[in-house]
């Protein structure tokens, strides 16, 4: 509870400090409305630090998850709309910092024309305009990008894929993140158009919750609804573990985890645990494997990768699941070239970049070399999934929520086109 007393202390005086340096930069454009101004002005930094401390000392039986999460958000996004207005004003500043030292050290002695104000009035209604822009494009990622559903169709070469295999169409959904949707409706028509889709199998790569397996509840029969002819495969990712809660006692979380499998299994699922299966059609063999998470830097490596590649030297083709992209470079390609194709999610594009044609970016990639779509290397493949679902910041701003459409084609791999 300290600690909470201090963060909120420390923000509480953070806002107030950037309120007070608006306020005197904002001002002046509005001499003939200062009592609306002001009004409208305090009433929003009275808003924000009422939705703090509400997040902060608000307990779940006095505000729902959800309502913590809008509150979390309300606030995060007061506070990237006012620091981008500071940025501007602060550049103002800077610039007529440097006019009144030149003026006072005899390079400018000639007082400038016109009514002297502190600010120019220009770039307060720039800086105005600026703090407003990120306000209504994240409540648009939010109201509009979280649940776009976008169906994105690949088609992957494989010289030895067997013929009774060609065609196979395998759909991928990954970070599900039931812990963070807040419109049950959406989600569900999310599933729907994936069913439309009529593929012959599906795969989940990991992030079914963010922390507690309790968070399935109440979209547990909204996935159930997910299921295929050849059957769902699964695999967990890092927010599976419950690693980012707290817990009264490590039994407490090895239950929770516990629960999650049951819970894959009550849907349908075939959960993948560092273990593999072959699937026959026309008796030739195919090859999935699923490994727990394995990801670089300070995600956990509970993955066993020779667990999961047990028995299946002798199929053509070997698919695997795994959640972290980092895996396919850091283990999956120097020791086992002879996985054809690798399936993530993970990065969830940053939920926030720009794809226009061959224009792609997204703070993704700084962390990541893979963080979204197809990749090559050699012979093998990587699929980057953008993710179904959300964490955090409750909206997706030009990278859509996806569901992936794989289809195996018997042929040349040079023919794979890459996105």
């Amino acid at each position: 509870m300290s600690q909470a007393i201090s963060m909120t202390l420390f923000l509480t005086t953070l806002f107030l400090v950037m309120d007070l340096y608006l306020y005197k930069g904002l001002r002046i454009i509005f001499t003939k409305r200062q009592k609306v101004f002001i009004a409208v002005f305090w009433g929003f930094s009275i808003l924000t630090l009422a939705a703090l401390a509400l997040y902060q000392f608000g307990g779940t039986w006095v505000i729902s998850r959800n309502l913590k999460t809008i509150l979390m958000v309300f606030v995060f996004m007061a506070f990237i709309s006012k620091a981008t207005a500071i940025i501007f004003l602060m550049g103002d500043d800077v610039r007529r910092g440097i006019v009144w030292i030149n003026r006072h050290l005899g390079k400018n002695p000639q007082p400038l024309a016109g009514k002297p104000i502190t600010r120019s009035e220009f770039l307060s209604k720039t800086a105005m305009v600026a703090g407003t822009l990120p306000f209504f494009t994240l409540s648009f990622g939010i109201l509009s990008g979280a649940h776009d559903y976008r169906v994105r169709k690949h088609i992957l070469y494989l010289p030895h894929l067997p013929k009774s295999w060609d065609g196979v169409v395998i759909a991928q959904i990954s970070d599900i993140h039931a812990g963070s949707f807040f419109n049950k409706t959406a989600v569900r028509g999310g599933v729907d158009l994936l069913m439309e889709q009529k593929p012959d199998m599906v795969f989940f790569t990991g992030d079914l919750v963010n922390n507690k397996s309790e968070e399935l509840h109440a979209y547990f029969e909204v996935f159930k609804k997910v299921k295929a002819p050849l059957g769902v495969y699964a695999t967990t990712g890092n927010h599976d573990y419950g690693d980012y809660a707290w817990w009264p006692s490590e039994a407490a979380k090895a239950k929770n985890f516990k629960d999650l499998k049951a819970g894959h299994k009550a849907l349908g699922w075939d959960l993948l645990m560092n273990e593999s299966r072959i699937l026959k059609e026309g008796g030739e063999p195919l090859a999935i494997a699923g490994v727990e998470n394995w990801g670089k830097g300070r995600f956990p490596k509970y993955g066993n990768l020779d667990a999961a590649m047990e028995g299946i030297d002798d199929a053509p083709v070997k698919l695997l699941l795994s959640h972290d992209p980092s895996h396919w470079d850091l283990q999956v390609r120097p020791e086992y070239p002879a996985i054809d194709l690798m399936m993530a999610g993970h990065t969830h594009g940053f939920q926030f970049g720009i794809e226009w044609g061959s224009i792609r970016w997204s703070p993704s990639q700084y962390a990541y070399d893979q963080w979204a779509g197809m990749y090559r290397k050699g012979n093998q493949f990587l699929y980057v999934n953008r993710g179904y679902g959300y964490i955090g910041y409750p909206g997706r701003i030009g990278i859509p929520p996806e569901i992936t459409l794989l289809t195996l084609k018997r042929g040349n791999r040079d023919d794979t086109v890459l996105s």
